[in-house]
């Protein structure tokens, strides 16, 4: 059970750290790195949707 319960923390600092990649989008400099972000973000929303759909959060 307390497995579970660091993964959700994680999960939850995840969630929180999710504004940075957000903001870097936003930096006009980032090139080609967007792109990189952009995937980051989408991926990192995938994770979080099959973690909640799974435990059920």
């Amino acid at each position: 059970m307390t497995d579970l319960l660091q993964l959700r923390l994680r999960i939850e600092t995840l969630e929180l750290k999710r504004s940075t990649l957000i903001s870097l989008l936003d930096n006009p400099d980032l090139g080609t790195l967007h792109v990189d972000v952009t995937q980051a973000i989408e991926e990192l929303d995938d994770l979080i949707e099959e973690f909640k759909r799974t435990f059920k959060s």
